[in-house]
């Protein structure tokens, strides 16, 4: 159970968080060479407190045959979390010169577990073939062929598509639905527009646009429905300044922290005037 809440959690700040991965040029709102960074904080019965933390990074990269550009998300639980469930991921997303995701790379270190999930992607004219493999340092325990339609992504995938979303041109009530690969699962998800909001952490303010989240996996998540909520800066970097999430044993929030070498200046966020 433990795994699946944190796999949710992953899911959620890396969303929240592939119709992006089909336009044929990279999104504005990502630069190359750029880094933010995110608490997570995590409530779970009478535990609660800062978790770990996520680091998100988009670089050049051609190791990967026909990719051009690496997006990579590295989290780990902090020492007081590793007592209860420690957790060192590893998220790498290839993209090529089209903005095609053609190979996902996910390291799993949980101590005393260690895995490793590969997917490939093959586009045909109007479906899309994920070959999926996962094992250990003992044994393959997947290996198998997953086929779709429509805008499909892994986990961090999901975080680029969102980021990638025409903020400008958004109304209240659009949806934009997404599926994500996972092991033997394509999980069915949907952001969801609602209207723009005002984030306040700590000294700081930010104008945002809010989304909610339907995820339909209920093996991790309190509900399907509005699984998660998510404050995404207003301006032209979109990224994500808060996600919520209602999980079984309680809850998760992933707040933004800092970056560097963004595309564009900040202008979602507001200094708290002093008294």
């Amino acid at each position: 159970m433990m795994k699946k809440i944190f796999y949710g959690l992953c899911l959620l700040s890396v969303s929240c968080l592939s119709a992006i991965a089909q336009e044929n040029s990279l999104s504005a709102a990502v630069n190359i060479g750029e880094r933010i960074y995110y608490d997570i904080n995590f409530k779970w019965g009478v535990i609660s407190g800062r978790a770990g933390e996520a680091t998100f990074s988009f670089q050049n990269d051609r190791s990967v045959s026909n990719a051009s550009y690496l997006y990579r998300l590295q989290f780990k639980t902090n020492k007081f979390f590793d007592g209860i469930f420690k957790m060192r991921d590893t998220l790498n997303c290839f993209y090529n010169n089209e903005n095609r995701l053609v190979y996902s790379l996910k390291a799993t270190d949980e101590g005393k577990y260690y895995s490793v999930d590969k997917l490939t992607f093959t586009y045909g004219d109007d479906s899309l073939r994920i070959h999926s493999l996962r094992y250990t340092p003992s044994r393959i325990r997947i290996d198998t062929i997953l086929t779709a339609t429509g805008d499909v992504t892994d986990l961090l995938g999901a975080v680029y598509y969102l980021r990638g979303i025409d903020r400008e041109s958004l109304k209240s009530g659009d949806v934009f639905p997404l599926t994500i690969a996972i092991g033997r699962d394509l999980i069915k998800m949907q952001f969801n527009y609602k209207n723009q909001a005002i984030v306040e952490q700590g000294k700081v303010k930010y104008n945002t646009r809010y989304f909610v989240l339907d995820i339909y996996d209920e093996e991790a998540f309190e509900t399907t429905k509005a699984a998660a909520e998510i404050w995404v800066g207003d301006d032209d970097n979109f990224i994500p300044i808060k996600v919520r999430s209602k999980l079984k044993i309680g809850y998760a929030e992933v707040i933004y922290r800092e970056s560097s070498g963004l595309a564009h200046p900040l202008t979602s966020r507001i200094e708290i005037k002093k008294k």
